[in-house]
């Protein structure tokens, strides 16, 4: 077979890769489907409860009842919460990716139910529900959720959620933003949140992904391109940008929490990041399976010591 074949076929198998596949989460997620003491707090649009593909699904509210659950199936909040709870909760077999379904899923909606485009949260109602979230028990928060910039008066409450965050060992798993911006934001600046940007399927920056020197030093990449999960109204949908992105790295960290149950956040947080020196704008690619490992190394040679 010639260079230029094999080459054709390398190629094709490249960009064939699905997004789990892409950032390596097959086998972490063959050794565990998550456990219900891990809990995972969504901080975005509501979930349509009701879908089949969520019916074993470990599903609370911050203010609990059903507070979480969509009123209107064919709002861009009720879209999007439940395209995120699909990627991280979904019943494995679905379309969905379905990342750690055995995991609590914790929901904080932030977003108004109504047609048109995605509403935006202020700044007050994010840090709110961060410290909700935190004090409901959420070892992990994934916002996906598109904020107003905040303002010289807002932008401490913000920073104080997140520094309370920090303090309480929650991890936070934040979306670049899909602006196709160089610059961050109060949130992508603070030093605790894992920042992530969206990729395509041969694992290259998408254009439309914000990109920053804060983003780059700690930040991660993960699948947002042509991401299938779960549709409000029963029929799986195609989507992406950086808030898909942002629930793979999240899922990823639950499934980690669930197999290293007496890791700490840090521990966890080092891993996924795997944090060296970085100068680019851009974040290198989740790894899941070099993840697993440099926490099982970790494991290892604490064992050993003692």
């Amino acid at each position: 077979m010639s260079n230029k074949v094999v080459g054709i076929i390398a190629k094709k198998e490249v960009s064939s890769r699905s997004p789990v596949e892409l950032v390596k989460l097959r086998g972490l997620m063959a050794l565990s489907s998550g456990v219900r003491d891990v809990v995972v707090a969504v901080i975005d649009g509501p979930v349509a409860r009701n879908h089949p593909d969520l019916a074993g699904s470990h599903i609370q509210d911050v203010a609990g009842g059903s507070a979480g659950a969509c009123t209107q199936l064919e709002s861009s909040a009720c879209a999007h919460g439940t395209f995120i709870a699909g990627i991280l909760v979904a019943r494995r077999g679905s379309r969905a990716p379905a990342i750690c379904p055995g995991c609590t899923l914790l929901l904080r909606p932030i977003f108004q139910e109504v047609n048109g485009s995605m509403p935006i949260a202020t700044p007050e109602e994010l840090a709110r529900a961060i410290i909700e979230c935190v004090d409901t028990g959420a070892r992990v928060l994934n916002l996906s959720a598109a904020t107003a910039e905040p303002s010289m008066r807002t932008e401490p409450r913000l920073q104080e959620s997140l520094n309370y965050a920090a303090r309480c060992g929650t991890l936070v798993v934040a979306a670049a933003g899909n602006q196709g911006t160089l610059g961050s934001s109060a949130i992508t600046r603070h030093p605790w949140v894992i920042p992530v940007a969206a990729c395509d399927a041969q694992g290259r920056a998408m254009s439309r992904s914000n990109l920053s020197r804060s983003i780059g030093r700690r930040g991660l990449a993960a699948p947002g391109e042509s991401v299938e999960s779960l549709g409000a109204q029963g029929v799986s949908r195609i989507a992406g940008g950086t808030s898909s992105a942002a629930a793979f790295v999240t899922g990823t960290i639950a499934l980690l929490l669930s197999e290293f149950p007496s890791a700490n956040a840090a521990a966890i947080r080092h891993a996924v990041t795997h944090c060296k020196l970085r100068t680019a704008v851009t974040p290198p690619l989740l790894d899941a399976e070099a993840a697993y490992g440099l926490m099982a190394a970790n494991i290892r040679a604490r064992t050993r010591k003692e």
